[in-house]
């Protein structure tokens, strides 16, 4: 594959796919639906190593958010939900996989060793969420005033069920009131540390193209996870007086559905199965015509933590926290050029 301009990455389909052509061949093919997947301030902390019939999916830690991400939790969410991806696309095109897990204690980076061959009968559940992989999007825009219906709930509560993690959902006015201040509360202490905004603002900077968080003119607003005017690298210009917990609280209010992914554990694996849990909701949300976005400062904020796991009556650890509803259409946000991703 050659490389691409950013927002080309997702101009991809089914025609492009020949069975005819050599398996590395396939599943490099393959890979090119891995790094649709979401990933904290749009960082895509990847890469790929593809060596015959397997592919290393491995943690680039030069992409880590280290102010408020210190563990790289949530950079291991975004390769989990890269590493599902690919499993989607591998199943619909008739390739079987066997994964291990962080194979190597000697390079803790490679996450995931996929060894894929042609004998597969194929994952009908898999399956039908391939089309979802270039029509999934994250919109930061008020949602409709639509209630998520009692049935769609179970899917996303299932999707995560089924690789390992606890979703907990929060519909009712109170909760979300409950969950809204947290996030306020979040909000305000991450927005006084300056090395938090100076982190953000190098993410946003409008002269980003293939990652990050571009400035794009006066529609910026709906692309950025902090939803705030549009900014430059001057630090000063994010005031958390400003505006951004009354338009977070705002947003978690008005959003139909607040959902929680928890894990039992808190380690490294725990966050590679967050992240395929978190794509597997995502993508089956699409599939319903539903979207969402991100609201993790509670969890990034580790005394309000404990909180949050108490509001979303959950024993287990909480990962991520998402709104979710049928809201306005949204750009894809870019990707980085192949060749930086793959080896």
């Amino acid at each position: 594959m050659n490389d691409t301009a950013p927002n080309e990455a997702w101009d991809i389909g089914e025609p492009h796919f020949s069975a005819a052509t050599p398996l590395d061949r396939q599943l490099r093919f393959a890979l090119r639906y891995a790094v649709l997947a979401p990933s904290n301030h749009n960082t895509q902390p990847w890469s790929f190593i593809v060596d015959g019939d397997t592919v290393e999916v491995c943690a680039d830690r030069t992409r880590a958010l280290a102010v408020v991400d210190p563990f790289d939790r949530e950079l291991l969410i975004g390769c989990g939900a890269a590493l599902f991806n690919l499993r989607v696309a591998l199943r619909r095109f008739g390739l079987a996989y066997a994964i291990t897990l962080f194979p190597s204690e000697l390079d803790p980076d490679i996450v995931a060793l996929v060894q894929v061959s042609r004998d597969a009968n194929g994952d009908s559940q898999l399956q039908a969420l391939f089309e979802a992989l270039t029509t999934r999007v994250t919109t930061r825009a008020p949602f409709v005033d639509e209630p998520v219906a009692a049935s769609l709930q179970r899917k996303l509560i299932d999707a995560c069920n089924a690789e390992g993690a606890i979703a907990c959902c929060v519909e009712r006015k109170s909760g979300r009131e409950a969950l809204a201040q947290l996030v306020v509360d979040a909000d305000h202490a991450q927005f006084a540390d300056p090395r938090f905004r100076r982190e953000l603002a190098s993410w946003i900077h409008p002269l980003r193209h293939d990652d990050g968080m571009p400035a794009y003119g006066s529609g910026v607003g709906a692309l950025l996870d902090f939803t705030v005017p549009l900014v430059t690298s001057v630090v000063r210009v994010f005031d958390a007086g400003a505006g951004v917990p009354a338009t977070h609280r705002h947003l978690v209010e008005g959003s139909p559905l607040m959902m929680g992914i928890a894990t039992m554990r808190d380690d490294r694996e725990a966050w590679l199965a967050t992240g395929q849990a978190l794509e597997r909701m995502l993508l089956v949300a699409a599939s319903e015509g539903l979207t969402a976005s991100y609201l993790n400062q509670p969890i990034e904020v580790e005394p309000l933590r404990e909180q949050l796991r108490t509001l979303l009556h959950v024993d287990g650890v909480p990962q991520l926290l998402l709104r979710i509803g049928r809201g306005p259409g949204a750009s894809h946000t870019p990707r980085r050029p192949w060749s930086d991703v793959m080896s």
